[in-house]
């Protein structure tokens, strides 16, 4: 069996602690060591990890010692025994302290079995230093990835690979089948051009797909058509555009991840509780599990929520900032606001990121 692990991150911020400066504030910064003989090399390796760990934190400009946390002497398979180490997870969930540093991660790997017979639950400490990027643009981030990882199109739902080299591609979808359009250069006696084609119709042993084949440069027409009736009509679209941002309600989502939040606090302090009376913890456990999932479910759902508004924004300020009708194709433009192209035999239907659709005739 896979022996378990105990991952130490940084611990939270309590709220309210920090001064109103400019400065940067110091990283609270404790050590664990630990001995597992009663051997005198080893009660002296002791003392020398206090020594050194104590001298290494107080050379850092940007760290506070935080303290040593050491147990010497004590066998390493019951985590009851260790009351050091229990002292300092318990510090670490109460925000006293931000990094842990240790000669060897089996110094907490060791900590995970209790006895032999049973596995410690993981501590895991969210919001413990700011984040490299905002959390609502990382979770739009991972919802495009998902998107883009999960394309099927066609009759049978084929699962597709997302491509950016064009503009247009994974964006162009046949009206007939359901599946994407493809880039194809052709060469007919001699005779060359760009088209776009049903991926039904090029792969073989595909279903039997009839649609037409499309030249790059009418594809490209219906786009700038699509887009200047778009502008054409700003007097119609911004308003509608106004009313479809303000129906979009992002608040709801943050107030359920709040709901969990207070609660996750609640059983991981019931939890903890209980593995160190060495107590069945799974029911709470398996709480704790579910109440993340539906945490992360939440912030997806408020993560789609703000990119819904943030696409109908990117619109909008279209709208307001171009003072004439589009005269040329623009890839950029194309990325920024149009989000698929159905192929009709007798239209093509435009669908913008903003929810609009625009229907422009053969």
């Amino acid at each position: 069996m896979t022996q378990s692990r105990i991952t130490v991150i940084p611990a939270r911020q309590r709220v309210g602690t920090q001064k109103k400066t400019a400065e940067k504030p110091k990283v609270r910064v404790a050590a664990y060591c630990r001995v597992s003989t009663d051997s005198d090399e080893q009660a002296t390796s002791y003392e020398a990890q206090i020594e050194h760990y104590t001298d290494f934190i107080q050379q850092k400009p940007d760290w506070v010692f935080a303290g040593i946390y050491a147990d010497d002497g004590i066998s390493g398979t019951n985590t009851k025994k260790r009351e050091e180490f229990n002292r300092m997870i318990e510090d670490c969930m109460a925000g006293k302290i931000d990094m842990i540093i240790t000669k060897s991660i089996s110094r907490f790997a060791r900590n995970t079995l209790d006895s032999n017979n049973g596995i410690v639950p993981q501590y895991y400490v969210e919001n413990s230093h700011p984040a490299i990027i905002p959390r609502d643009l990382y979770m739009q981030v991972q919802e495009e990835i998902l998107r883009r990882a999960n394309i099927h199109n066609g009759t049978g739902q084929k699962k597709r690979v997302y491509s950016s080299r064009y503009a247009l591609s994974s964006i162009v979808v046949c009206g007939h089948c359901g599946d994407i359009f493809r880039r194809i250069k052709w060469n007919n006696r001699g005779c060359k051009s760009t088209v776009w084609r049903c991926v039904s119709r090029v792969e073989k042993g595909g279903p039997d797909c009839d649609a037409r084949t499309v030249k790059e440069e009418l594809l490209q027409e219906v786009v700038v058509k699509a887009v200047n009736e778009m502008l054409g009509g700003k007097d119609t679209f911004l308003p509608m555009l106004q009313a479809n941002i303000e129906s979009v309600l992002v608040s709801a989502s943050m107030e359920i991840v709040k709901a969990i939040d207070a609660r996750l606090i609640e059983r991981q302090q019931e939890l903890l509780k209980l593995a160190n009376a060495r107590m069945d913890y799974e029911s709470v456990a398996d709480e704790i599990d579910r109440l993340r999932e539906e945490k992360q479910n939440a912030l997806v759902e408020g993560a789609e929520r703000e990119g819904n508004r943030e696409r109908i924004r990117e619109m909008m300020g279209f709208l307001n900032e171009q003072p004439t009708e589009v005269s040329e194709y623009d890839e950029q433009l194309v990325r920024r606001l149009v989000e698929k192209i159905t192929v009709y035999e007798d239209r093509f239907m435009v669908k913008f990121k903003a929810g609009t659709n625009i229907e422009i005739k053969r």
